[in-house]
């Protein structure tokens, strides 16, 4: 008999998710069958819904989840049934151009098939009561109480990690964290500015600190989210509204300006505050994002002097290596992720745990299957 489950859809731009009956494809070799026991709405998810990001429809959201494998498929090795998972957005191939130099965020086959929507071997793993193929956004879907994915993107986890704050790790905090530790060059004594203190940001604060980085400013313009930075390491708030952040910078490294500038806020001006913010010889990375059509001035001195500039979209990623030891770091008490939740909420409350989201009111609202 077929496997059916909750599921919220979307089937239009602009639309609230409905919460529907799927039904799961019979699962492949490959595959794994996750219940779902936790998973946070993050902006990427709002962007769909806004039609910002554009997929085809019907689909189901979701792409920052944890929970329980329940079956797997007759090829897959190194995921049992009974596992505790993370579930990663970057399957890749592990043998083209890019994957064979170490960057698998820029996978030809995860790439080519993502705008599709459906599994990384191009096909659809559930389906609409009515027949019609469910599109997973990032290749999972996991606004629901089951995600059927390739094995290599259920991680597995240490069983004492509660499922609320693993489904972190997925995306935020490895982007934000990850951003610091493995793209960044941070030295210890390093001064680091981050620029937006979202989920993202939040965690590159703690990525900074246990990085090494001497001073950790963070910049924003909320002060509930700057009182957050303060609790999870950062030594100087700095409310934009308030003070100039290239002053700041300059004032706290006798003129030089910040060692490394993180950006996570995805505003054009912020983009410009970290060119200006960064000393000679620095280096700046990009998180946030904007309308890929849009451009962005700057001023061409603010780039003068060897600044070098990085894009970093999951923080360096290797989920099987790094979702672990992002998992110890908690357990240890060195990375900070209860304070990241705002809110924890059922299925069918996530329209208004995304209105929330809009307004600027949660940091993170998980759902608790």
């Amino acid at each position: 008999m077929p496997l059916s489950y909750q599921a919220a859809v979307l089937h239009a731009p602009h639309a609230p998710l409905a919460i529907e009956t799927v039904i799961a494809e019979p699962l492949k070799p490959g595959d794994v069958s996750v219940r779902i026991k936790a998973a946070s709405l993050c902006h990427t998810d709002l962007e769909v819904i806004e039609g910002g990001l554009r997929f085809p429809m019907p689909i189901v959201l979701g792409h920052e989840a944890a929970g329980i494998v329940e079956e797997v498929g007759s090829d897959v090795s190194g995921v049992r049934r009974g596992d505790h998972v993370v579930l990663s957005w970057n399957p890749h191939c592990g043998g083209c151009f890019y994957c064979d130099r170490s960057q698998p965020i820029l996978c030809e086959g995860y790439l080519a098939n993502g705008p599709q929507a459906f599994g990384f071997d191009g096909e659809p793993r559930a389906r609409l009561e009515d027949g019609r193929s469910l599109r997973q956004l990032m290749y999972l879907g996991a606004f629901g109480e089951i995600c059927v994915v390739p094995a290599q993107q259920a991680i597995v986890m240490p069983r004492d990690l509660p499922f609320d704050r693993a489904c972190l790790i997925g995306c935020g905090v490895m982007t934000g964290a990850g951003a610091a530790m493995n793209v960044a060059s941070i030295r210890d004594g390093d001064t680091v500015m981050v620029l937006g203190c979202g989920a993202v940001g939040l965690a590159a604060v703690q990525g900074a600190r246990l990085a090494g980085a001497g001073t950790v400013v963070a910049v924003d313009l909320n002060a509930d989210k700057l009182r957050l930075a303060a609790q999870m390491g950062a030594d100087v708030g700095v409310n934009a509204a308030e003070e100039d952040p290239v002053e700041v910078a300059r004032r706290l490294t006798g003129g030089r300006g910040a060692d490394v500038v993180i950006e996570s806020a995805g505003n054009a001006g912020v983009f410009r505050t970290s060119a200006e913010t960064v000393r000679p010889g620095g280096e700046i990375i990009w998180l946030g994002k904007i309308d890929v059509e849009k451009d962005v001035a700057f001023r061409w001195g603010s780039l003068m002097g060897e600044k070098r500039i990085r894009r970093s979209s999951y923080g360096g990623a290797r989920p099987q290596r790094d979702f672990p030891l992002l998992a110890r770091a908690y357990l240890d008490g060195r990375l900070k992720l209860d304070e990241l939740i705002s809110r924890r909420i059922a299925l069918d409350e996530i329209n208004a745990g995304f209105t929330a989201l809009k307004r600027g009111e949660t940091i993170r609202s998980v759902i608790m299957f």
